[in-house]
């Protein structure tokens, strides 16, 4: 049974198909098959269907696929229940559409030319072998893109479930939180909080990092006992339904931060504030990442640990040596949901030297992260290029003190409206 009413899946349709007609004459989107586990036997990892088709089918249910021609639009195709699933498995969701073995009759009957046929999921579906040009399809794709990009009502509203369960996930981490508690610990009480709060799979592998391992993006958790004036920073969020939160924040071992931790937290709070508010229609979104490495570059020059104008430490991309990532992503099916760059653009251009997923201008509908991150990674610090090259830009000297305070991130997920924008996690306390 979908999660998604028949009027929303009719309505995306109708949008998906005025977005790709010119571009092909068939565009063939499949669910995939599941992947055997090495040595499993007949065991397989957990299934995940291709986005575009669960978008367009609302079934998360492995072999179908969804066809469509000019003439008769979206055509399901899907994999019957069959009796062994049922003894397995037991009765499992079957979506309405025609049985996938009347494909490859129904293509033939189509007469599409590989030129102008679109495949695109994870291959051809069972014995289906479906020929399609790279161009066809990367067009198609593209059109696509731009039409999921825009989330309904009842995906938002997956969303806001997501956030929900995550927001107790993070309530419970942090009642944890203590000296002598590892990260393997404080994730294992996340995770079961925000399935009791009613996430269905976690949205990513879970990011735990006390003390030094806060200053790694995204650090596995592992042993590490956290300890009094410590930093844990966590980056963690449930999903529903494959609609992921992407939430981090960073909290103190203790009661408090240290007055260095105090000084990181207080100017990545500021950023994440004044970039949320940005996000509305029209703003482009690499002006948003600035922002942040505005704020970031001016804080460490107070701070006396960057020195140089905040503009001249933009340009020459010193904030990336503590400010290396982006400020943020779409969110939506999946932690890493469609993204891209406007069509006149190239693809991975900088910015204050980070790379930026998103290179396009908001529009009501997005589903935003915004994270701003202060990070002292000795990687970094100690590169003898970088040193040589920002010799100028950064007061290595006053720096040291600096460095144990670690890693600090804070993230937000934000759906920008044609007003103010709408903060789905803004139930989670900063610290």
């Amino acid at each position: 049974m979908s999660l998604f009413s028949t009027d929303a899946l009719a309505e995306r349709r109708d949008r998906a198909a005025s977005a790709i007609e010119g571009a092909a004459d068939l565009v063939l989107v499949t669910a995939g098959e599941p992947l055997q586990i090495p040595g499993g036997l007949d065991q397989q990892y957990r299934f995940v269907p291709h986005p575009e088709y669960y978008w367009l089918s609302g079934s998360r249910r492995s072999g179908g696929a969804m066809a469509w021609t000019p003439d008769d639009g979206w055509t399901p195709f899907v994999r019957p229940v069959t009796a062994e699933e049922r003894l397995w498995e037991g009765d499992p969701e079957a979506p309405e559409g025609r049985d996938v073995a009347e494909l490859e009759d129904w293509l033939k009957a189509c007469g599409a030319s590989p030129e102008r046929t679109a495949l695109l999921g994870a291959g051809a579906t069972g014995t289906v072998q479906v020929e399609g040009t790279a161009a066809c399809r990367d067009g198609a794709r593209q059109r696509l893109d731009v039409v999921r990009r825009h989330k309904d009502a009842e995906e938002i509203g997956l969303l806001r479930r997501a956030a929900r369960a995550t927001a107790a996930g993070h309530a419970r981490a942090r009642e944890v939180i203590a000296p002598g508690v590892d990260e393997r610990s404080i994730q294992i009480e996340l995770e079961a909080e925000t399935f009791r709060h009613g996430a269905d799979a976690m949205g990513y592998e879970s990011i735990v990092g006390v003390g030094a391992n806060s200053a790694v993006l995204h650090f596995a958790p592992g042993r590490r006992r956290a300890e009094e004036g410590e930093l844990v920073l966590i980056d963690a969020g449930g999903a529903v339904a494959g609609y992921t939160s992407d939430v981090t924040r960073t909290y103190p071992v203790g009661r408090t931060f240290t007055e260095r931790q105090q000084a990181i937290f207080d100017l990545v709070s500021r950023s994440l504030r004044e970039c949320s508010d940005l996000c509305r229609p029209g703003i482009e979104w690499h002006d948003v990442h600035r922002r942040a490495a505005e704020i970031l570059a001016s804080g460490l020059v107070e701070l006396g640990i960057l020195r140089g104008s905040v503009d001249g430490l933009l340009e020459s991309e010193a904030i990336a040596l503590f400010f290396p990532h982006g400020i943020g992503h779409m969110v939506g099916l999946g932690v890493r949901d469609v993204g891209g760059h406007a069509p006149d653009r190239e693809p991975g251009r900088k910015c204050c030297g980070a790379r930026v997923r998103v290179d396009l201008p908001l529009e009501a509908g997005f589903v935003m992260t915004v994270e701003p991150g202060l990070y002292f990674v000795p990687a970094i610090l100690d590169d003898p290029e970088r040193r040589q090259r920002f010799a100028d830009a950064v007061d290595w000297t006053a720096l040291e003190p600096w460095r144990d305070v670690g890693g600090v991130r804070l993230e937000d997920n934000l759906v920008v409206t044609e007003a103010e924008p709408e903060n789905l996690t803004a139930s989670i306390p900063l610290s």
